[in-house]
């Protein structure tokens, strides 16, 4: 059971080097999403989906593994039965280190939820300052040949 504990805790150990690494180019991202610099944007993507790929795939092995220690210890597949059941010193080193995979994949989905909320953001200014260009082609269309040379200005406003 002790080969199984240090299976997964080296998992663990994975898992947080690589969600430093995910963090340290969401933060890139963030950047770049609010300096709008799409090349850097288009640049970073990539990698993110890499890093995604591959915390995905740790955590998948970190659960069948899990599961595989429950069984062995007779337990429910869960943090609190697994360390119920280890000795005392290797439960607080599990336990410890859960803890930090807790903390670091809730900041994680802190930065992917704040980066989703500019890329939303940005796409509803673009859709709105394309329908007021629309919106305004259409008129200028609609009045060819009359004097309203007010309208062109909006236009150029908005792009």
């Amino acid at each position: 059971m002790a080969k199984l504990t240090k299976e997964l805790q080296t998992l663990w150990w994975d898992w947080l080097g690589t969600a430093e690494r995910l963090t340290q180019v969401l933060h890139q991202q963030t950047v770049a999403l609010t300096l709008r610099r799409v090349e850097q944007i288009d640049d970073l993507q990539p990698t993110l989906d890499a890093l995604m790929l591959k915390m995905g795939e740790i955590d998948d092995r970190a659960a069948a593994l899990a599961l595989e220690l429950a069984e062995q210890l007779g337990t429910e597949p869960n943090l609190r039965s697994l360390v119920g059941a280890l000795e005392k010193a290797e439960a607080q080193q599990v336990q410890s280190l859960a803890n930090r995979v807790i903390v670091v994949g809730r900041n994680v989905q802190l930065i992917i939820d704040k980066n989703r909320v500019l890329i939303e953001s940005e796409i509803e200014y673009i859709q709105g300052t394309a329908a007021i260009v629309m919106r305004e082609a259409a008129e200028q269309t609609q009045g060819y040949g009359s004097s309203a040379p007010s309208r062109t200005v909006a236009v150029d406003q908005a792009a």
